[in-house]
């Protein structure tokens, strides 16, 4: 038999793969004939039957979302009046603090609007809304490519019927399911109503910040005039604060919002809706806000965090639930403190935060249903010597060190005359005891050596945005800002991280580019380590004595022109907190200093949220000269500090506290023999100047 010849009934291997050779040997039964095969199906009908698989199968997918959307969706309450919306603040432990409702107006209809304003809203966030079907693939894809570039979320796809199913029927979480049902909502919306219906719809029922929600409520409030009325520039202005309704609020940013109105109109013009001449020939809007029918309603917590807690509910139509990180235990262990603090006629504002800026307790005033501003983040008062927390930053920064000497000696500088309270100097000093006691003069020296720019920056390294002056008094703080800020700016040194940004919530996980171009910044170790002497040489031997605690403390008093401003502020443990002392009509407090009422407040606080108990503040041993005794216990006096002096066989205790042993305790006077009369000014209080004036 030849290599190439077949057996019957065999089959043989190609060389190209195939099969060779007959088929089946013919069967005698059959006469010979093979055995019948059935036919094998041709290309076209097997791709005909996958086709008709997937088909099946996609049709089954269908009818289960279908029925998935039935349970989870809302369809049967989508095409019913909107709800108006509430909002529920809850503690970190999940308790309830605070609810909101909201301001709202009867709908507006499309067809009974001047054709610009919706325009302007299709203009930034739909212009192709009357020709897609709900769903805007071309605007998904640009979305998405600009985001990629950009390395985080920088653009939104969602057409105005997908925002309008987002903010009216479903939650505000970020789920891939919650996103499904949003694109289903909206197929449901397109084939029941029409597009005039749903652009009615969502103007009516949007967010526009300062609690005000809906475009006709929108338009009363920030212009005081009906929808109806409103022009290219106003109804542009309305459009841009879609993009964040709380930060571009013209009632809060009025420089912002116009910004973003600029942005709108351009957009309107790419869309040919207005032509370039008319859009270059619009002034900016102005404003005419309305007042608010309700005064806010919580407490000061919740006043401050509300705006950013609606922008993260999304402005959902329905009961918004959203955890703050205030602590109900430590808010209350603060009430306590300052209820029985002894205020007389005072105001007082505390707030105490993690050293991440996380805040978990805050006081605004003495009585919010008095007085619902927030003295923590609306007062822009002058920080006294809190501030030299930055000049002396600009000096370790320099090369300097706590064992660098400076002059504690009178100063002129131009026709300024710094002085220390009381006119009391020591000569050459270390810098660990000129920021112990605060010495003014020993300040401003440090200023000018190292620069007034060099200050500035320190300030705005940890946090400071507020204006600052540029004149020499700056060293003295004489520039106002809020104590949220100086808090926060403390906050960097105790967690070793700048700038630290304050916040009531829970922070959100931020993209890799926001994290790369908003990168925290950290002290090297010995600038750190010098700023820590410094600040526990404050709190435990100068002016902050009072707020010594067992746990290590460091903090720093401020005090500012005729004690009008009283301060405290720092950390021990894992909290930072700030205290602030004084009148809303800013008039002195007699005898009332930094290092007196907000330390013993500070501490009262701190000791019980460390379950710590406060130290005595010094101890003299017999071989210490009597002189620095006499003036450690000046400078308590000069505070406003109560001391109790106890003798023994082994030395001298000066305490802020009640001193436990058989010897009876003694009441310092506050008037020493040699020194100034009853009620003087603190020992770190600016003395009056034509560059230093009263806080306004």
């Amino acid at each position: 038999m030849s290599d190439d010849s077949v057996t019957p009934g065999t089959t043989e291997l190609a060389a190209d793969g195939g099969f060779q050779g007959s088929v089946a040997a013919p069967d005698p039964s059959l006469g010979g004939l093979p055995p019948h095969l059935p036919d094998q199906p041709s290309p076209a009908a097997r791709r005909w039957r996958w086709w008709k698989r997937g088909a099946l199968a996609a049709l089954i997918l269908f009818v289960v979302l279908v029925i998935w959307l039935a349970i989870t969706a809302p369809l049967s309450q989508s095409l019913k009046p909107i709800a108006p919306p509430s909002i529920t603040l809850l503690s970190a432990e999940g308790k309830p603090i605070a609810r909101r409702g909201a301001i709202i107006e009867k709908p507006v209809d499309v067809t009974a609007l001047p054709k610009h304003v919706p325009q302007a809203f299709m203009a930034i966030e739909d212009r192709r809304f009357y020709s897609h079907p709900g769903i805007d693939p071309l605007g998904i894809a640009r979305a998405a490519w600009r985001n990629m570039v950009a390395g985080g979320v920088r653009e939104g796809g969602s057409t105005i019927t997908q925002q309008l199913a987002k903010v009216a029927f479903l939650s505000a979480d970020r789920t891939a399911a919650r996103k499904l049902r949003e694109v289903l909502i909206a197929f449901w919306l397109e084939a029941w109503l029409s597009k005039d219906e749903i652009l009615s719809r969502y103007l009516s029922n949007v967010y526009f910040g300062d609690n005000v929600y809906g475009l006709r409520a929108a338009s009363l409030h920030y212009f005081s005039r009906p929808p109806e009325k409103l022009t290219v520039p106003q109804a542009a202005m309305l459009a841009g604060l879609l993009k964040a309704p709380s930060r571009l609020s013209p009632a809060v940013n009025l420089k912002g919002a116009r910004e973003r109105s600029k942005l709108v109109m351009a957009a309107m013009v790419d869309a040919g809706f207005i032509d370039a001449k008319t859009a270059a020939g619009l002034k900016p809007a102005g404003v005419n806000i309305r007042p608010l029918r309700d005064m806010p309603t919580g407490t000061y917590f919740a006043d401050w965090v509300l705006p950013e807690a609606r922008d993260r509910a999304g402005a959902v139509y329905q009961e918004q639930r959203v955890t703050t990180t205030l602590d109900s235990d430590l808010q209350r262990m603060a009430e306590r403190a300052v209820r029985t603090a002894g205020l007389g006629s005072a105001q007082v504002a505390l707030v105490a935060m993690r050293p991440d800026g996380e805040v978990v307790a805050m006081i605004g005033g003495r009585s919010y249903a008095d007085s619902p501003f927030n003295r923590v983040t609306q007062a822009k008062r002058q920080p006294g010597s809190t501030f030299k927390l930055f000049v002396y930053l600009a000096a370790m920064r320099a090369g300097m060190s706590p064992d660098t000497v400076v002059e504690d000696t009178p100063l002129v500088v131009g026709d300024w005359a710094p002085a220390n309270s009381g006119g009391r100097y020591r000569g050459k000093i270390t810098l660990r005891q000129a920021f112990a006691l605060s010495s003014n003069v020993a300040a401003v020296r440090l200023a000018q050596a190292v620069g007034l720019d060099q200050v500035v920056r320190a300030a705005r390294d940890l946090g400071i945005t507020t204006p600052l002056g540029d004149q020499p008094s700056l060293a003295l703080g004489t520039s106002g800002t809020t104590l949220l800020e100086m808090t926060a700016a403390y906050a960097a040194v105790a967690g070793n991280s700048y700038p630290v940004r304050a916040h009531g919530l829970p922070e959100e996980e931020r993209s890799w580019f926001d994290r790369l171009w908003d990168r925290k910044r950290s002290f090297d170790s010995d600038t750190r380590e010098k700023m820590l002497t410094l600040l526990a040489a404050a709190a435990n031997d100068g002016t902050g004595r009072s707020a010594a605690l067992n746990a290590r403390t460091y903090g720093k008093t401020g005090t500012t022109q005729d004690n009008r401003d009283a301060i405290f502020i720092g950390f021990a443990g894992d909290l930072v907190t700030g205290v602030w002392i004084g009148r809303d009509d800013n008039k002195p407090m007699a005898g009332v200093g930094g290092g007196g009422l907000p330390a013993r407040i500070w501490r009262a606080f701190m000791a019980d949220a460390l379950r710590d108990q406060p130290r005595p503040v010094k101890t003299v041993i017999e071989e210490e000269p009597v002189e620095n005794l006499i003036d450690d216990a000046a400078n308590a006096a000069e505070e406003g500090i109560d001391l109790n002096v106890q003798l023994s066989n082994d030395g001298v205790i000066i305490s802020t506290q009640p001193l436990p042993g058989i010897n009876a305790s003694i009441s310092l006077p506050v008037d020493l023999p040699g020194q100034r009369p009853s009620a003087p000014a603190p020992a770190d209080a600016p003395v009056a100047n034509a560059q230093a004036p009263a806080n306004q």
